[in-house]
């Protein structure tokens, strides 16, 4: 018999952590956080951090794990993920996997194998000096002679990416989009999932993204990025990568206005919203929740226990 396993993923500000915290109240569900940036320390406010207030008294897992300096592999997740989703199966409980970060979500339940793939240490660090030496543009156009679709999918700047796919190019001897699509079809995985996807009207959804990052300021991000500056935190750590922290630094490194950075912050969110969608969208298996089709988050739980409890 399989063991159950609840996803709910949706795109940022669409009220995932609400919606996720009142269900497990119901089904004696723990979360564990599928969040690539609520993953890091000191990284509170820029995140949107479930507080404790918000958890109410649910046990959520991934959360402050790494410190920003630390980089963290979506290897890494799903082997913590599943022994976490063991443990609280072990406990009679029901493991909820909640997040934005697809990636995260897809290590888990379509059987990635991300050790087909080793590392080479050396072949990287030559990638990196040469984008040191002639820039991200030239490493990116080496992949791009090897992997289109891959480089249609990534920016020059995503540097580590671009590198990750030429490296697995040249363990493998095939393109990593290649790879990825062998994968992403293994859907034959030992949970009985339901995987919920919460969605709402894309203008309300950008107003809200909006309205969410003038709060996060009003709370402190500036400080926060202040702080983690003072710490050595730079704009080359992964975890300083992460909307709403790489622009402020560039407004600390006096590189832009504040205004500027707000405004970079609100589009880089709502560019990653749509991103997230049409991530979530490639799965079939999938349920969608569009939430101006509900009442109330009370109509959508009762939608949840029903399809969950079939």
């Amino acid at each position: 018999m399989k063991k159950k396993l609840i996803v709910i993923g949706g795109p940022t500000a669409v009220g995932k952590t609400s919606i996720s915290v009142k269900l497990a109240k119901r089904i004696n569900g723990e979360i564990i956080s599928a969040d690539s940036m609520q993953i890091y320390r000191y990284m509170d406010v820029g995140s949107a951090k479930v507080s404790k207030e918000e958890m109410d008294g649910v046990p959520h897992h991934m959360i402050d794990i790494v410190d920003p300096w630390e980089s963290f592999s979506a290897a890494e997740f799903k082997c913590r993920a599943e022994a976490l989703i063991n443990d609280i199966i072990g406990r009679n409980n029901v493991p909820m996997l909640v997040g934005g970060t697809g990636l995260y979500i897809d290590s888990v339940i379509c059987n990635y194998n991300f050790t087909e793939a080793d590392k080479d240490e050396e072949y990287r660090g030559q990638l990196e000096a040469l984008a040191r030496e002639k820039g991200n543009e030239f490493v990116f156009n080496m992949l791009k002679e090897v992997d289109p679709d891959t480089v249609s999918k990534l920016h020059a700047n995503n540097l580590k990416r671009v590198i990750r796919a030429l490296e697995v190019y040249k363990l493998t001897g095939k393109p990593f989009s290649e790879y990825q699509m062998e994968e992403v079809e293994k859907f034959d995985i030992p949970y009985d999932l339901s995987y919920y996807v919460l969605t709402m009207d894309r203008q309300v959804l950008y107003d809200r993204i909006n309205m969410r990052v003038d709060i996060m300021l009003e709370g402190g991000l500036i400080e926060e990025v202040i702080k983690l500056k003072d710490r050595g935190c730079t704009a080359e750590m992964q975890a300083m990568k992460g909307i709403g922290y790489k622009e402020l630094l560039y407004y600390l490194d006096g590189r832009i206005s504040l205004e500027e950075a707000v405004n970079m912050i609100k589009q880089g969110s709502r560019n990653y919203a749509k991103r997230q969608l049409t991530w979530f969208k490639k799965d079939p298996r999938v349920i969608w929740i569009n939430k101006d089709e509900f009442q109330d988050e009370e109509c959508i739980l009762n939608y949840m226990l029903k399809n969950y409890l079939e």
